[in-house]
């Protein structure tokens, strides 16, 4: 494993290369999860029918800058996120075990100790590295969400013009400040804290069920099969939380007071599944980001180790 910097740069690495391809899954998703907000099932306008429906409208009316819309700030959040998660997922789980799974000072140290997992201890470390990794790019993912939303053609939600990232980040503070940079942040932690939970736990046991079940081997086959059981786990218990954010994200004023009377309203008006609305654009995206970011990751993390070994003196790969 890397060190904790090492790691999470291997992990910004990874997951920029994963939503380059995903990138425009995401945008059908964030539109379809607006779609007929806060209306009636019979009242609702239907102007994205689904993934592929969304994919071909989208592009044959804004083209491919239509479906990558936001994407500078999707690398920025995705460096912030997945590299807080990839990188600090190890060392929180390694601390909580040497705290919790032996009373020894010899734990931090003891190969055996260090290798043991603990389930509740997996998932405490995914959530809380994840948290942490959510709340440093969230203004970034509100304004991703933004420009992802608008659309001269199809509008659906609340549509905000923004020349581009950085002016959006400008708007949004000279109109309502930190605080505005950060509106939505409370159900974008929880939606991470959901996935994260799950995400890196489900991978590694994923690797050791097939290692145990099937005797696969360490490579590419295993991190993808792994890697595939931990995306649809993801998106399971992702998805709910996700379709709260993207409309507190996307609101202006306050139409929402806050994340549960966004949920209580959504539910209330719309019906309970209207919280897995856009759930195969999310499968669609989420799958082959996991994939893509957790394969990479592997790699990128043992090319970093490689670099490490190299570069860094012993003293300082161990402190860090």
């Amino acid at each position: 494993m890397s060190t904790t910097i090492g790691s999470f740069i291997a992990g910004g690495i990874a997951a920029c290369g994963a939503v380059t391809v995903t990138h425009s899954f995401e945008t059908v998703k964030i539109r379809l999860q607006l779609q007929g907000e806060l209306q009636a099932k019979r009242d609702a306008p239907r102007l994205y029918r689904g993934v592929l429906h969304g994919v071909s409208v989208i592009y044959k009316n804004e083209g491919m800058r239509g479906l990558l819309r936001g994407l500078n700030c999707a690398y920025i959040y995705q460096i912030m996120l997945n590299g807080c998660r990839l990188g600090f997922y190890d060392p929180i789980r390694t601390h909580l075990n040497s705290l919790y799974l032996t009373r020894s000072l010899s734990a931090h140290t003891d190969p055996h100790i260090q290798q043991h997992q603990s389930v509740p201890i997996n998932i405490i470390s995914g959530a809380s590295s994840g948290i942490l990794g959510a709340f440093a790019g969230s203004p970034f993912f509100l304004v991703k969400t933004r420009l992802q939303s608008y659309s001269p053609f199809l509008p659906v939600g609340t549509q905000h013009k923004y020349k581009g990232a950085s002016d959006g980040l400008s708007q949004i503070y000279k109109t309502e400040g930190t605080k505005g940079l950060y509106r939505g942040v409370f159900p974008a932690m929880v939606r991470t804290a959901f996935g994260s939970s799950v995400q890196l736990p489900t991978y590694f046991l994923a690797k050791r069920r097939l290692v145990n079940w099937f005797g696969m081997e360490d490579g590419t086959p295993l991190h993808l099969l792994s890697s595939t059981c931990s995306g649809f786990v993801v998106c399971v218990f992702m998805h709910p939380p996700d379709t709260v954010m993207a409309r507190m994200y996307n609101q202006t004023g306050n139409l929402y007071s806050g994340a549960f009377d966004c949920l209580y309203r959504t539910v209330k008006t719309e019906g309970i599944l209207a919280v897995y609305k856009g759930f195969f654009a999310h499968l669609a995206r989420i799958l082959p980001h996991t994939i893509l970011t957790l394969t990479l990751a592997e790699q990128t993390n043992r090319l970093m180790r490689r670099f490490e070994d190299r570069v860094l003196p012993d003293r300082v790969k161990g402190g860090i």
